[in-house]
């Protein structure tokens, strides 16, 4: 199981976009523009700086979507010749994380705690593509194939 300061990994999705040259807080932009059109319940939306390394690290800014208990951060930099888009789903169990074993009692596998976290990663998931294929296509360049399109399921089926 994936942690990171108190949070439990359930999805990650990454792509290098060669040839794409975009600045990071134009693409959040528009990726909270295409979350607003969604209406997704619940959501809300912030700005968060993440070290890239240890302590003295430079920082890297994400952009977080938040339904409770769920996180969804949201990476977009230049990388070399390319552009860079990750995400992160993750599940916050707040001053539970410190609390071993208890975690399992209160993170029950229902078909709600599923659907709903399926739900909120397909809504986030498609808002990001949907920003991707049209600064994509805006260049001319190859849009996403559908295996580049899949996320990586960690343990939201568990």
């Amino acid at each position: 199981m994936a942690r990171t300061r108190g949070l439990v990994n359930l999805s990650h999705w990454h792509v290098l976009i060669e040839g794409l040259q975009a600045a990071p807080k134009e693409f959040y932009t528009s990726v909270e523009a295409a979350i607003a059109k969604r209406l997704i319940p619940g959501a809300s939306l912030s700005r968060l700086d993440w070290p890239e390394g240890g302590i003295l690290s430079a920082k890297r800014e994400y952009l977080r979507v938040s339904r409770k208990p769920y996180l969804f951060d949201i990476c977009g930099a230049p990388f070399g010749t390319g552009f860079f888009v990750s995400w992160w789903l993750n599940e916050s169990f707040g001053c539970l994380a410190a609390l071993p074993g208890l975690e399992r009692f209160f993170r029950r596998s229902t078909y709600y705690r599923v659907d709903t976290a399926l739900m909120f990663q397909e809504a986030v998931s498609k808002a990001v593509v949907d920003v991707v294929d049209g600064m994509t296509e805006a260049k001319g360049l190859r849009m996403l194939s559908e295996l580049e399109r899949k996320p990586i399921l960690r343990d939201l089926l568990r």
